[in-house]
């Protein structure tokens, strides 16, 4: 089978793996779809994401759908052709928690995540043909939801949880900073957990119109000279521009929520905090998610529509094409769809 594997910085290929056969309590996928995030182009450029540096080539991609080919021993309830979705996260030891964070395996200490190299011998992720995963792992996709937008459930899940860190939504103003595909998602999170209004801002007029299309009542031009809004109850800052934390806590009103969703810098950065402390700012971070990608098939299934979110579908053997694509400004994307398979569900690919 032919996979997507990082062997270093700038050194991409798709190359031939044994097809995986499925062990007990394992199923076999064949999959269909991929979605490129911020950490596959990290690796693939830099070879590493934060703190987890590449030791050996890597299959790339978490966000990922297609459906079952075959089941291992003692798997029940998983049909061949089900068409379904990943969690892509595995915490690594006994699973205890302490009680103040209990039931946030998120924050679980060690994770092996698809596509992750955080660990050696590195977890392969879901950019292949085909691919063996724990059956407890599997997400079947609801009726009328294809493994094109099942491959959006993860990136979704992520802006549930973040939308899950703020206080009720409901019937309130919100401040989406920065429509990149986690913002524009968020966007989406927020509309359908009852915010009344919610206002997207971004230096890009092309991301500010996905987001128009994902449910934003408003968007702010910041490259034009527009103004964040003042006094928000509730704001996401999904940038992760240090610059840009400054103008975010003086838009976020007194005594309001700060849920930061964008990943910031590791190492040390200039940023303007004063109004965190003088408008007491309640700042939260935000971190992939618990079991919100259930919440997130859900959503779909009742009609959250992420597909203006896609601007470009590849198939698998342009993947370098593909990241190159997702990481270039001047590309105009959002999110970069790979086509896993020769035949999959959902609108046919081209970029």
């Amino acid at each position: 089978m032919r996979a997507v594997v990082v062997h270093g910085p700038g050194d991409v290929r798709v190359d031939e793996r044994p097809l995986p056969v499925p062990g007990p309590g394992e199923v076999l996928l064949a999959l269909e779809w991929g979605g490129i995030c911020g950490s596959d182009i990290a690796y693939w450029k830099n070879g590493a994401s934060g703190t987890a540096a590449l030791a050996h080539p890597l299959v790339l991609g978490h966000e990922v759908a297609g459906r079952i080919a075959a089941t291992g021993p003692g798997v029940t309830g998983l049909d061949e052709g089900l068409p379904v979705t990943v969690h892509p996260a595995r915490p690594v030891g006994d699973g205890v928690l302490p009680g103040r964070i209990a039931g946030r395996t998120n924050l679980y200490p060690h994770v092996r995540y698809f596509g992750s190299a955080a660990f050696t011998p590195h977890t392969d992720g879901g950019f292949s043909e085909y691919r063996t995963v724990d059956a407890d792992q599997v997400r079947p996709l609801p009726a009328g939801v294809d493994t094109q937008q099942g491959a959006l459930a993860e990136p979704l899940a992520v802006a549930l949880h973040a939308v899950g860190r703020a206080p009720s939504l409901r019937g309130r103003t919100v401040l989406v900073n920065g429509a990149g595909p986690i913002g524009s998602l968020v966007v989406a999170a927020a509309k359908h957990r009852g915010a009344d209004t919610v206002v997207a801002a971004d230096l890009s007029a092309d991301a500010l119109g996905v987001a128009r299309a994902m449910g934003a009542d408003e968007t702010r031009d910041l490259a034009r000279g527009e103004t964040l809004p003042e006094d928000v109850e509730v704001v996401f800052e999904a940038s992760g521009a240090p610059a840009a934390l400054g103008a975010v806590l003086r838009a976020t009103a007194r005594g309001g929520t700060l849920v930061q969703v964008g990943n910031l810098p590791g190492s040390a950065v200039s940023a303007v905090l004063g109004d965190l402390v003088t408008r007491e700012i309640t700042w939260a971070g935000s971190y992939r998610f618990v079991e919100e990608i259930d919440d997130a098939l859900l959503a779909l299934r009742d009609g959250v529509d992420v597909t203006p979110l896609i601007t470009h579908r590849f198939p698998l053997e342009r993947a370098a094409e593909a990241l190159s694509t997702a990481a270039d400004p001047a590309a105009r994307s959002s999110k970069v769809l790979l086509r896993l398979s020769s035949e999959s569900s959902g609108e046919s690919a081209g970029a």
